[in-house]
């Protein structure tokens, strides 16, 4: 029996903590490997006292994994920040104006496929389709990483729950966190959470490619980036420079979301981009207390549009006050159980079996 990245985080996920929580909840799982009939992966704890405390939990997670079927040997090492030097943050500095570029787009090593997903405006939920949608594909054992590429206003964040600086050891390589199985990147990191960002379009440029190119992101399936929303220099920067598999764009079943949308996808076909198809985002509501749906924003309109021009309709996500708690919290609902997470994780069976993820 093959052993799937997804076995091994569930079977960790069962390990409960000293104070609540589990290993992967509190995303304490670091370079997990699955060769063969081995693994191996490294525990990250926070301070050398919380690691002490942790090796019960250590010998019961490398017992756990020993029970599964197929599982031959487990390998667990146990790590600490400690009291020692942090290595150096990142010293380039981002923003700086893009640098020239020979020839067309050209591919990211060790990226198979990079997906944009887009929006014609702001308010319609594309980062949180983002981060779910990346989450899901995790937990069908692929390889993936987030790019947070709304410079003015990052949120993933927040949403995926990360808010280290990334360590940068040599100076100009970015190592990306890790959270909910997913490989971010976002400027925020680099950022007070309150910090404002008031650059020109060459420092835009020019920190979408450090972002995308000093990045140390691993080998990756898929790489999915949260555009900011319109149709402005990031957008444009990334068509140009960068292989894109294609995009999906967001949109809320509203006229007015519907006209932006519209810009966008016209956007994409100018820049020679594939739409790989469209989502309906907040398109239905249904009461928690009487079970009554409501259309607060119309329905079936994204639907419509992606018939008319001929792109797949990937699907709808209902309007949903725990999708809003989840990602304020910093822990995706895609990553838990539920009508919810099941419907992203629909949405991602459909990339997966489409090819496109």
């Amino acid at each position: 029996m093959d052993i799937t990245r997804e076995t091994v985080l569930q079977a960790l996920a069962r390990i409960a903590l000293p104070g609540g929580g589990d290993l992967v909840g509190r995303d304490l799982i670091r370079a997990l490997r699955i060769e063969g009939g081995a693994v191996s992966f490294v525990i990250e704890a926070a301070t050398p006292e919380e690691a002490r405390a942790l090796a019960p939990v250590q010998a019961q997670a490398e017992a756990a994994l020993r029970a599964l079927p197929g599982v031959e040997k487990v390998q667990a090492v146990m790590t600490a920040h400690g009291p020692a030097p942090k290595a150096p943050a990142p010293s380039l500095k981002i923003g700086g104006h893009p640098t020239p570029q020979q020839g067309g787009p050209k591919r990211v090593s060790g990226i198979d496929r990079i997906i944009a997903i887009g929006s014609g405006k702001g308010g319609v939920g594309k980062s949180t389709v983002s981060s779910n949608l990346a989450v899901a594909l995790a937990r069908q054992g692929r390889r993936v990483g987030l790019l947070d590429a709304d410079i003015y206003g990052p949120s993933q964040p927040r949403m995926m729950g990360v808010n280290r600086r990334p360590a940068s050891p040599d100076g100009k390589t970015i190592i990306p966190l890790q959270a909910h199985g997913v490989t971010v990147m976002s400027i925020g990191f680099m950022l007070k959470e309150d910090e404002a960002v008031i650059w020109r379009g060459p420092m835009l440029m020019g920190a979408l490619q450090q972002l995308i190119e000093q990045v140390a992101w691993g080998e990756l399936d898929i790489l999915l980036i949260d555009l900011p929303p319109g149709t402005g220099d990031i957008q444009l920067t990334l068509a140009q420079r960068f292989a894109l598999t294609g995009a999906i764009v967001v949109s809320t079943p509203q006229d007015v979301a519907m006209l932006d949308a519209r810009k966008a996808l016209d956007m994409f076909g100018k820049l020679k981009t594939p739409v790989l198809g469209l989502v309906e985002n907040m398109s239905t509501y249904i009461c928690p207390n009487c079970g009554h749906e409501a259309h607060l924003f119309g329905h079936g309109g994204v639907a419509a549009e992606a018939a008319k021009i001929g792109v797949p309709f990937l699907g709808e996500l209902p309007l949903d006050i725990e999708t809003r708690l989840a990602g304020d919290a910093g822990t995706p609902i895609a990553a838990g159980e539920g009508a919810m997470a099941e419907a992203y994780a629909r949405l991602a069976r459909r990339l997966v079996e489409g090819g496109m993820a």
